[in-house]
């Protein structure tokens, strides 16, 4: 299998610690790339910041024309059929990069993957299923998919790392309620659910949207929420 296209970003020489940060439907690799300033300044820390190409594919919803596609999407309905072949593909491709960080120095520990609508919904099917423990999870605008088959695919090593979930107040395409329902569901699985700091809003917000937490009052501090602030704090306290 061919490794992904990746655009990279290191904040500092000998990143020690890696954030794998998959763009939406149609986007490419680039997306997210103004944003790492805003979460670390040059220098601050060595992390290195992996923004994947999605492979070109048809997209049904899109009347089957081409494009930067994590997987094909036949609906927004979640009583559509999901692709589960294009997940377990890209799963696969996510490992490959997973592995890659592991070869150049940074363990699966020191690992976020995150995630914005598409790429949200691959980082929430795969962590579950990683047989390795991550650092975190930060899935924005999307939904949990492959319900029916969590329960027997679910790894219990990511049990606990903690996962950051916020929607777009105003999104038109993936409503908030999606996210809520898949909140919800990881809820009742007992995966440790991320409460945000202080800085979480001005950390994850952009000029298109307001990103709304969907936290749960009980969960403790020590999370990705914060948003990489509280687990940039334990990442550097060795």
């Amino acid at each position: 299998m061919t490794m992904l296209e990746t655009i990279e970003v290191e904040t500092a020489a000998k990143p020690d610690a890696a954030v794998i940060w998959l763009h939406g439907l149609g986007a490419d690799g680039h997306d997210f790339e103004p944003v790492v300033p805003e979460i670390v300044r040059r220098g601050e820390r060595a992390w290195r910041f992996v923004f994947p190409n999605a492979p070109v594919r048809p997209v049904t919803i899109n009347g089957g024309m081409s494009m930067r596609a994590w997987y094909d999407l036949k609906g927004l309905d979640r009583r559509a059929a999901e692709d589960l072949a294009g997940f377990r593909d890209t799963d696969a491709r996510i490992r490959q990069l997973i592995a890659r960080e592991g070869e150049r120095g940074v363990p699966t520990n020191r690992i976020v993957l995150a995630g914005f609508s598409q790429g949200g919904a691959v980082s929430l099917y795969t962590v579950p299923r990683f047989a390795e423990k991550l650092a975190g999870v930060m899935a924005l605008s999307c939904y949990l998919p492959a319900e029916s088959s969590f329960k027997e695919e679910r790894a219990s090593a990511n049990d606990a790392t903690p996962i950051f979930m916020a929607h777009g107040q105003w999104d038109n395409v993936l409503p908030m309620s999606l996210g809520v329902v898949s909140r919800n569901f990881l809820k009742g699985d007992i995966f440790t659910m991320s409460r945000p700091g202080r800085n979480t809003m001005a950390r994850i917000s952009g000029s298109r949207s307001t990103f709304t937490p969907l936290h749960f009052p009980t969960c403790t501090e020590s999370s990705i929420a914060s948003t990489f602030t509280t687990t940039s704090s334990s990442w550097n306290s060795r």
